[in-house]
């Protein structure tokens, strides 16, 4: 039987201090808002602009703020290129292949046409009485007008909605594959509106969550940067969400209380500051945004001045959760190296990670490594006559069975094979390009969509590491455990990563409290054994922060330094993360 607690808080939300009466809730209050800024007089020119991130519906706003009473509207669309020349602009980063593109480097402007562009501005002067519309992704380019209001979304709500048939933004799509969607967001979209949005972030007289279809959140500009700006200078947690597979299990829709009428769940993003959502109490009104506004409003702050002169305004560690308890192996893989990522994909570092076990059931294990004197074509061979369905891959052939239970930490650098399989639950611990996964073999299923999952065995053979054998595996990558500490009461163990990891991890073992440095680093943690525990500022700088079981929870390196406090009675481990 699981370790329940019946606590884990599925929606958390920070309250921000001082800016109770700075939300509003629903579009008849959001056009109660707009109109209490704008003059009286109907003769009077006024121009209220509409910045959108890909993926926020136009449509739905477009409808909803004209009620205000626009009398002329200016859609950036029509100030775009044509869809062949955008994939002519962008052909570099989209490639021939289903899931990995090459990250853009250019800018917003890029995708509209200048004559266009310079047309609408002059149509924004010219116009001279009522009120003007300018909405669209990129509004702002044009004008900023008298309102400026972003309508904000997480990349999370955009992939729900790109599965449910919505096209990408700069091409009309809505029958191609969830996959192409996604690349077209991940390497391109994404990067164009996060650029773009960075620019404006002080310039934003309201800030709108669009998360929720025709029930949208807005708050003022001064109540977002200060919202941000409190949440940078304490522990927060964003917003989880959960996910099928094809080998997903049933141990997080158990112990987390999940929709029990779901299949299997196999993922828990709780936290990758990229894709989940940080929830904002303004009064008694909340509202969801990206917690990469954050990172990108805030990112001396929230990673430390050591870490964003590495990384720059990019969150570098990210905690999910892999369920496989009842069932099945997650595919055969490996990531890229770095020169082999920087070359091919234009990111600068890799994926390195490693698989914490919170949970196991007995003879559970995984592949790690790769055999002894492995004949590396024969290998290749017979991976891609198991993709053609000729053969069924023999994994135990080529790779290192490790038996795995609670608490073990197997470390994986790029390079190395790996595979988490049946019944585990596993804190995967990595770097965020997330992405830059090269799949081996997956034991020939099919994705849940009916499609076969995208293989990469060329990619993936010019990573391996054939000197991680059982033998290096076992000194190098298995339960490399270090006492840094002990003493009544506390244990810090080092666990990881290796060497040619930028991250370090930390088990922490707290009868009681202890006090701990941050070390000019953000540091992401998860509550690995315990009930609660509750997390203090040394200096009363913030309320007390509870946690709960298995729950991933952020402090930014403003915090400088913090005391964790066991439940009482209670002997807990939280297992922390940190920039080396």
């Amino acid at each position: 039987m699981y370790q329940k607690y019946n606590n884990y808080d599925l929606n958390p939300k920070k309250k921000i201090l001082g800016y109770d009466s700075f939300a509003f809730s629903g579009y008849d209050n959001i056009r109660k808002e707009i109109n209490s800024r704008i003059d009286g007089e109907e003769s009077k020119k006024q121009v209220i602009v509409c910045d959108l991130y890909p993926g926020a519906d136009k449509e739905e706003i477009l409808a909803e703020i004209k009620k205000c009473g626009i009398v002329k509207v200016i859609d950036t669309e029509t100030c775009m290129w044509e869809r062949d020349k955008i994939l002519n602009i962008f052909r570099d980063s989209i490639t021939e292949d289903r899931v990995f593109g090459i990250m853009t480097h250019k800018s917003l402007t890029d995708c509209f046409n200048p004559d266009r562009l310079e047309k609408a501005k002059e149509e924004v002067v010219s116009h001279q009485e009522g009120m003007l519309l300018v909405i669209g992704v990129g509004a702002s380019l044009i004008t900023k007008g008298d309102l400026l209001l972003y309508f904000d979304m997480t990349r999370w709500e955009i992939q729900l909605r790109y599965r449910k048939g919505m096209s990408n933004w700069l091409i009309a799509n809505e029958k191609d594959a969830v996959l192409t969607k996604y690349k077209m967001g991940f390497f391109i979209e994404w990067r164009l509106a996060d650029k773009h949005k960075r620019q404006l972030f002080e310039t934003f007289d309201y800030v709108v969550d669009t998360t929720i279809k025709n029930h949208p959140v807005m708050i003022t500009g001064k109540a977002f940067c200060e919202g941000l700006k409190q949440l940078s200078k304490q522990p927060f947690r964003m917003q989880p969400y959960f996910d099928p597979g094809v080998w997903g299990g049933q141990w997080m829709k158990d112990v987390f209380g999940l929709d029990p009428a779901m299949g299997n769940y196999a993922w828990s993003f709780d936290g990758v500051p990229e894709e989940n959502s940080i929830n904002l109490q303004y009064g008694s009104v909340v509202i969801q945004l990206p917690c990469m506004d954050l990172t990108l409003y805030h990112p001396r702050e929230v990673l430390g001045d050591r870490v964003h002169g590495r990384f720059g305004a990019e969150f570098p560690i990210r905690f999910d959760l892999l369920d496989t308890m009842g069932g099945g192996n997650l595919s055969l893989q490996v990531h890229p190296l770095t020169d082999y990522i920087q070359e091919n994909f234009g990111m600068h570092y890799t994926q390195d990670e490693s698989y914490y076990i919170l949970d196991a059931k007995a003879g559970a294990h995984a592949y790690l490594g790769v055999k002894d004197n492995v004949d590396t074509e024969e290998m290749k061979k017979d991976l891609e006559r198991a993709q053609a369905g000729e053969i069924v891959f023999d994994a135990d052939k080529y790779a290192n069975k490790i038996p795995v239970g609670k608490h073990d930490h197997l470390l994986i650098p790029a390079g190395t094979v790996h595979c988490s399989c049946a019944d585990t639950m596993v804190l995967e611990i990595s770097a965020t390009p997330y992405i830059f996964t090269f799949k081996l073999w997956d034991w020939g299923r099919v994705g849940l969509d009916g499609l076969p999952r995208p293989i990469h065995i060329e990619h993936g053979m010019k990573n391996i590491q054939w000197d991680r054998n059982l033998k290096w595996v076992e000194e190098n990558l298995v339960n490399q455990e270090e006492v840094c500490m002990q003493r009544e009461g506390f244990l810090d163990e080092k666990t990881g990563l290796h060497r040619r990891q930028s991250i370090e991890t930390h088990r922490y073992t707290v009868t009681g409290e202890v006090s701990l440095e941050m070390n000019d680093s953000v540091q992401v943690l998860n509550l690995v054994e315990g009930s609660f525990a509750v997390i203090e500022s040394m200096k009363e700088e913030f309320e007390p922060f509870t946690v709960h079981y298995a729950e991933t929870f952020i402090i930014p390196a403003a915090v400088g330094s913090y005391k964790i406090k066991s439940a009482p009675n209670e002997t807990i481990s939280v297992i922390c993360a940190w920039i080396r």
